[in-house]
């Protein structure tokens, strides 16, 4: 555990991680029923799959929703990484621009 984390700021984020996580896994599933539904009726009615451009189009956003949770969403591992690397660089520019103590 981080230094500068209390075991309540970790509540805090494992039920805001878990939270966006459920959602995603409930966009999931209304994105696979309401697909499979338009596809069902596509083909039942002989409209040549126009459902495809919809499912196309939705998929791209579940995409980036999981994308936004999984990889880049608050406590991820490329978030932190990207933090502590930025956080570095900050300490290196800051301890070189001090003037040398005497």
């Amino acid at each position: 555990m981080r230094p500068d984390r209390t075991p309540d700021d970790l509540e805090r984020l494992a039920q805001r991680r878990a939270g966006a996580k459920m959602g995603w896994f409930i966009h999931l599933g209304v994105y696979l029923v309401v697909n499979t539904a338009l596809f069902i009726l596509s083909t039942q009615f002989g409209m040549h799959r126009w459902s495809i451009f919809p499912a196309a189009g939705w998929g791209l956003g579940v995409l980036l929703h999981g994308v936004s949770v999984f990889v880049l969403g608050s406590g991820s591992g490329l978030r932190e990484k990207l933090v502590e690397r930025e956080r570095e660089r900050l300490r290196r520019q800051f301890n070189n621009d001090t003037p040398p103590q005497p």
